[in-house]
């Protein structure tokens, strides 16, 4: 019962990762195309205009875009966690229909995937939370604007892109790769449990080989131990 358990929440687990990667995958996309190839992720700028307490009368200048393996990056981790979470789903649904438990070396290289993954997904993570936040803050000049991150997107930038829907992109990325590293992270942890549990197995077993060997050596030692006693009589 206990190995069921641990494998539905290895395979519920893997059905969220698959589900909020392919979230996030998809406004990252769309922002690339959006913004015709270019990555607002750590992106410079500044406001211009004659008279600077107008802002809204300025316009918005950028002065170096972000590079475009911040986006790549973030991509690359959402399609990890979408194509290693449909693999683990799938190796967890099979391992349930046919009431088997896997073995010790798949449970370790299991625990090894998903930790990788971690770490991975976390890096794009950060990378797409700070990159977004340093944009927010060039476009915002960090809170001194009339108007908010949210309600730039709705007002022309003049930046020769589509910068209609870009806070809502990025919001639905962020929570789309934040939730993968979260399904991953339980992930792990159950994998670990997994190798813990087998390790503990495999303990248990050579005890009981250990046991049997000794209890199939006392009857050889006492035949022989007769032997000798008749063989003296």
């Amino acid at each position: 019962m206990a190995r069921d358990r641990v494998l539905r929440a290895q395979c519920a687990c893997s059905l969220l990762a698959v589900v909020v990667s392919a979230a996030a995958l998809a406004p990252l996309s769309a922002h690339r195309h959006d913004f015709r190839g270019r990555c607002l992720l750590f992106a410079e700028g500044a406001w211009l205009g004659a008279n600077v307490t107008l802002r809204e009368r300025g316009r918005f200048a950028v002065q170096a875009w972000g590079p475009p393996a911040a986006c790549r990056f973030g991509q690359l981790g959402g399609l990890v966690s979408l194509l290693l979470g449909a693999a683990h789903a799938w190796r967890a649904l099979r391992l349930l229909c046919r009431g088997r438990e896997g073995s010790f070396l798949y449970a370790f290289l299991n625990l090894l995937v998903s930790a990788f993954v971690v770490f991975l997904v976390f890096i794009a993570s950060t990378i797409v939370s700070v990159g977004f936040t340093m944009w927010c803050d060039a476009i915002t000049e960090k809170g001194t604007m009339p108007h908010s991150c949210k309600e730039l997107q709705g007002i022309d930038l003049e930046l020769n892109v589509d910068n209609s829907a870009f806070y809502d992109q990025f919001a639905i990325a962020q929570f789309g790769l934040w939730a993968s590293w979260l399904a991953w992270l339980a992930l792990t942890v159950l994998a670990f449990l997994k190798v813990y549990h087998s390790c503990r197995q495999e303990d248990v077993l050579d005890s009981l080989l250990h046991e049997k060997e000794l209890l199939l050596a006392r009857p050889a030692s006492r035949a022989s131990f007769q032997e000798e006693k008749s063989a003296v009589i």
